[in-house]
């Protein structure tokens, strides 16, 4: 822990489920202290979360640096998968911060993954990464977030995207009868309809009431009235007590590389595919027996390329705090110094 009167920043990851803050030294090491994580749903609005954060670090941080789940756009975001609405300068004059800095969560994951350990990544395929190459993140987890990173010359720049509210592009039969099942009952399937914890029972309901698949009567109690029944479909796949979640998670393998090979050939990710989020750390043992790459690697004529792209899975949990701290001292370090 850091004394009171140390300097320090505000590092936040704001999610769909859980949201992050930690106590980041002004300078030296970056790792988090005091890290403290909120259920998201619980609150009503972000700023009851700092509220409590800051009741427990009374002297305010000199600035805050602070990743978004959703868009950012003139220092203001909607979290996406919440009612929430945050305005850095608001944040600014009610608080007492120096300066607050909103980024979107992956492009904050993008800033971190130049740095990773090799302790930090799970290695799915080696490939022949090329030092200068761009490189392509997708992150499930609640929702499913996309973004890029490109090389200026003297370092990889992340970029943000939007792609994972895309419609989602069958590749296959068995993938547009899904996306056919799903049309009946939502307006537009995107991306998130299908690759994210939000898809997860999206694609069991479609193995149950269109492929015909039994539901086990236990499993059938457990998810009865569950606002949320990924972490049991995906608990009871990992551990093979459900053919039923076995071959939804196998589906949700499928279905996820095929929008990884998607989104690495729009950008031509040569420097690797990063998978982040919090389902891929879960779900390691689905992911690691080869389905997955083998999938990724359908690619018609451009199988050579998707070859030699590495793919990875991002294990540290922190990995987007640490990618905002970064990303905030760069900006300190390119603001001209004051005269």
């Amino acid at each position: 822990m850091y004394n009171m009167s140390d300097r320090w920043v505000l590092a936040g990851d704001i999610g769909g489920t859980k949201t992050a803050l930690a106590r980041i030294p002004s300078t030296g090491l970056s790792e988090p202290a005091d890290l403290e994580t909120y259920r998201s749903r619980e609150y009503e609005t972000f700023d009851s979360i700092l509220s409590s954060f800051l009741e427990s670090h009374p002297n305010p941080p000199e600035r805050a640096v602070i990743a978004v789940a959703g868009p950012v756009l003139d220092r203001r975001a909607h979290v996406t998968n919440l009612p929430w609405r945050i305005d850095a300068a608001a944040l600014e004059a009610h608080f007492g911060i120096g300066k607050v800095d909103l980024l979107n969560d992956i492009e904050a994951l993008g800033w971190a993954v130049p740095d990773l350990r090799p302790d930090q990544v799970h290695v799915l395929h080696r490939g022949r990464a090329r030092a200068d190459g761009p490189i392509a993140i997708l992150a499930p987890g609640t929702g499913c977030g996309e973004a890029f990173l490109i090389s200026d010359g003297s370092q990889h720049v992340p970029h943000p995207t939007e792609a994972g509210h895309a419609d989602y592009a069958p590749s296959t039969p068995d993938h547009t009868d899904l996306v056919r099942f799903l049309q009946s009952s939502m307006e537009r399937v995107s991306v998130e309809s299908i690759c994210s914890g939000l898809g997860l029972p999206n694609i069991y309901r479609f193995l149950r009431d269109d492929r015909g698949l039994d539901e086990e009567p236990w499993l059938a109690d457990a998810l009865r009235g569950i606002d949320d029944p990924t972490p049991i479909i995906s608990e009871a796949a990992v551990e093979q007590r459900s053919a039923l979640c076995v071959e939804t998670l196998r589906w949700f393998v499928d279905l996820l590389a095929a929008e990884a090979r998607g989104f690495a050939l729009r950008v031509l990710a040569t420097g690797g595919v990063y998978l982040g989020g919090g389902i891929p750390p879960r779900i390691l043992s689905l992911l690691g027996d080869g389905r997955f790459v083998e999938s990724f690697q359908r690619g018609g004529a451009f199988t050579g390329i998707l070859k030699d792209i590495p793919i990875s899975v991002i294990l540290d949990s922190h990995t987007v705090l640490h990618g905002a701290v970064r990303r905030g001292r760069l900006t300190d370090r390119s603001r001209p110094s004051p005269r």
